[in-house]
């Protein structure tokens, strides 16, 4: 295990029954109180925008968010949040997906994504899979390329890099932490 690595699982605490019993919640609110931890994470995935030369940076809401500001700002990209349905102003484009029991529709801004884009999908946690899958065709479809998806922790159990591979077409997907 790296020094980052070690780092970042000691800012992440276990939440048992959260949020439904049989749930153990990983909580990254430590990490991110942590000025240290979170330069180290920050930093760790803006040398990914790098590799994978990102132009922009996308956050899946909401700890999305945390998370690709700072890297799109460390990297010296620009950061579009990809949000839930009805969230944002003006012209939208949307993508619906899947859920266990449902489903659900996140939006981006139509003009935020051009055919000159790569873009580097940024979360805190991949588990199933697919409001990432959802928006790696939803920045295909507004013309863009993607660059590759990084995430803080990656809950393997779940499944969602292999529902991911086939969608990523070859792009990287990159956690800091698997679990």
């Amino acid at each position: 295990m790296t020094d980052i690595e070690e780092l970042l699982l000691s800012r992440i605490r276990d939440v048992a029954d959260y949020p439904e019993p049989g749930v153990m919640f990983k909580d990254i609110t430590p990490l991110l109180a942590d000025p240290a931890a979170f330069t180290a994470l920050t930093d760790a995935l803006a040398q990914v925008a790098e590799r994978t030369n990102a132009t922009k940076v996308v956050g899946l809401e909401a700890r999305g968010f945390i998370l690709g500001a700072p890297v799109a700002v460390r990297a010296g990209l620009g950061f579009i949040p990809v949000r839930k349905a009805g969230k944002l102003p003006g012209a939208t484009l949307s993508q619906a997906y899947d859920l266990e029991y449902g489903s659900a529709e996140i939006e981006v801004h139509a003009e935020d994504l051009t055919g000159g884009d790569r873009v580097l999908v940024v979360d805190d946690v991949l588990a199933t899979g697919g409001t990432a899958e959802a928006s790696l065709k939803l920045i295909r479809r507004a013309g863009a390329e993607v660059a590759g998806v990084a995430v803080l922790m990656e809950l393997g159990f779940l499944g969602g890099r292999t529902r991911l591979e086939p969608v990523l077409d070859g792009a990287p997907l990159e956690a800091l932490l698997k679990v």
